[in-house]
């Protein structure tokens, strides 16, 4: 209220305010005619809008002039809680790499509250729907707003967070606001490319065609983006090849494969990403090669002989034959067996027998050198594949003579083809010293020094009147006849040959001691002139040892070989152990010089 010291008409009359819409001036009278001014809100204050008002009172009297007074009333207008806080944005987004690290501040929010003091004191809180998993990952500081990250965060966990938070105030009552956090993880490259296999051969025919499908695998990375991307590479310089079909990879052949080169394949697979820095996985795919047949068998040499005493037993071992087979298992089994063949008209299974599995040959019987002193098998290995595969060889058997034939005397004729069992030869009494009675002619079936034959006369024969040549058996006289001397001399010769034991054949001879046989000009020096004595001896020791074996092989070869050249003869006949050399010595060194008796043999 106001005073006025006047009264009556002269004192307060009214009292106005200036003119606000939140407040009106109401004027009541007292009693006693006193004016009580009494100040009414009109409408709701907002103190976030204006604190405070100031109004003006006026005081107006009713005099003559009017007069007035004045006093400001100031209204202050007291907090109310009437606003909840409110967030700078409702809707926060916020990037976050994978495997960051743990207590780093992710993010701090920021709420106001127009309200003060207590009203507008806020605490952030997080809401309660959010996921469990969210909650370990993430911590909020109550005071300050800041989201922090507490655990790992694994993108190919989950790629996308969302929390809902809430800033309440501490008025009364308690308001709150509400925002949300969405974090998109971003992926880095911490995961190596796998390599899963879905199927693989463990074994693979070494004529499998082209592009033949050995493994199939799928690759996986479980990161995205360029870090999920993988490139495929394989083991360098071995035939095979990455193929992508129908959502999986498969690893091929691209060349062909050799089992007796690489029996087994070892493929390593190597899938790298595109991430930085690149990772990578290898895996090793394991495979053998299955064999096919497809090398036939060889033998270890390039030829074979066997050589073996005639006479000898039934089943004697010859000798052994070996091949082998680069292949394996079935296809490397390997039989033997002779091939079909006539050996003098019998068959070649009648001489020899194999065995089938090891090779070794034995002798069917006894062979004899005189009949067959060489021949020559052929022996087929076979493997036991699909189709089979095979290899011939041939084997050379040489039959090595013994001492088993007596020395065959071809003159004087066999006693068999003489009607008495002496042989007469006339010489003139009138012979001189050297004179040439006969000549002991003999060979030996035999060969070597089995066939090396040497004349001598028996002690019984008187060897003061007669001698023998030991080597050409030429029979000469050593002396002129007496006129005591029997005309009927006889003579034993033996001819013995150089095998051990030796071998000796008896022939007779009766010399009679005539006076009208027709004289000879052989002289005593005529047993030692016309020939070289080393040479000759030398020549006929090998011509008379072995000129059976020259008979009969000639004869056998003729017979059998007549379309083929002399030098395949002679080297057939060679091949023995002891002519070999010297037999071809002789012919090419030392000419052969002739003898004859005086019956021109």
């Amino acid at each position: 209220m106001a005073k006025d010291p006047d009264v009556g008409i002269n004192g307060i009359k009214n009292y106005k305010i200036d003119k606000n819409p939140y407040f009106s001036l109401s004027v009541k009278i007292r009693k006693d005619g006193t004016l009580i001014p009494e100040l009414i809100l009109e409408r709701v204050l907002d103190r976030e809008e204006k604190k405070e008002h100031r109004l003006i009172l006026t005081a107006v009297d009713g005099g003559e002039p009017v007069r007035s007074g004045h006093c400001q009333i100031t209204v202050i207008v007291l907090d109310f809680n009437d606003n909840a806080p409110v967030f700078f944005k409702p809707i926060y987004k916020t990037i976050l790499l994978e495997n960051s690290k743990l207590d780093t501040i992710l993010i701090t929010l920021n709420a106001t509250d127009l309200d003060e003091g207590p009203n507008s004191e806020i605490e952030y809180y997080f809401d309660n729907h959010n996921l469990d998993s969210a909650l370990e990952i993430f911590s909020l500081n109550s005071q300050t707003g800041e989201v922090y990250i507490k655990g790992i965060v694994d993108y190919e966990v989950l790629t996308f967070y969302e929390l809902s938070i809430r800033a309440k105030d501490k008025g009364i009552p308690v308001l709150e606001g509400r925002c949300l956090v969405q974090i998109e993880i971003e992926d880095v490259n911490d995961n190596s490319p796998e390599i899963i296999l879905t199927s693989a051969s463990t074994y693979v025919p070494e004529n499998a065609p082209l592009e033949t499908a050995v493994a199939f695998f799928t690759v996986k990375d479980k990161d995205s983006g360029k870090n999920g991307e993988v490139k495929l590479d394989i083991s360098h310089n071995l035939p095979f090849t990455i193929k992508y079909f129908n959502s999986q990879y498969s690893l091929v052949t691209n060349g062909l494969l050799d089992r007796e080169k690489i029996s087994q394949y070892a493929v390593q697979l190597i899938a790298t990403d595109l991430g930085s820095p690149a990772l990578q996985t290898q895996t090793t795919v394991r495979f053998n090669v299955s064999d096919i047949n497809d090398n036939p068998p060889h033998f270890l040499l390039e030829y074979y002989e066997a050589s073996i005493k005639e006479n000898n037993e039934p089943g004697s071992f010859l000798c052994a034959v070996s091949a082998f087979d680069l292949d394996e298992g079935v296809n490397a089994e390997l039989t033997y067996s002779l091939i079909e063949s006539k050996i003098d008209g019998s068959s070649v299974s009648s001489f020899v027998y194999i065995n089938p599995k090891s090779g070794s040959i034995y002798a069917q019987r006894a062979f004899d050198y005189e009949q067959n002193p060489f021949f020559q098998i052929t022996v087929r290995v076979e493997d036991a594949g699909f189709p089979r595969l095979f290899s011939d060889i041939t084997v050379s058997v040489f039959v090595l003579d013994t001492n088993d034939n007596y020395p065959t005397v071809l003159y004087p004729p066999h006693l068999k083809q003489l009607i008495s069992d002496i042989l007469s030869e006339k010489i003139p009494q009138s012979a001189s010293v050297g004179y040439l009675v006969t000549k002991v002619s003999a060979v030996d079936l035999d060969s070597g020094h089995n066939a090396w034959l040497q004349f001598s006369l028996d002690k019984e024969t008187d060897v003061t009147l007669f001698k023998i040549s030991e080597s050409t058996g030429e029979i000469r006289t050593i002396r002129n006849f007496h006129e005591l001397d029997s005309t009927e001399q006889q003579l034993v010769i033996l001819v013995s040959d150089h095998g051990d034991p030796s071998l000796t054949t008896t022939v007779t001879i009766v010399i009679n001691i005539v006076d009208n046989v027709l004289q000879e000009s052989s002289k005593s020096n005529d047993f030692k002139i016309h020939s070289n004595p080393k040479q000759d001896l030398t020549l006929y020791y090998y011509f008379s040892g072995s000129i059976s074996v020259v008979s009969l092989v000639l004869l056998y070869f003729v017979s059998k070989c007549v379309k083929k050249k002399m030098t395949v003869v002679v080297e057939a006949f060679t091949s023995s152990k002891y002519v070999k050399q010297n037999i071809i010595q002789a012919y090419v060194t030392v000419p052969p010089t002739l003898y004859l008796n005086t019956e021109g043999l």
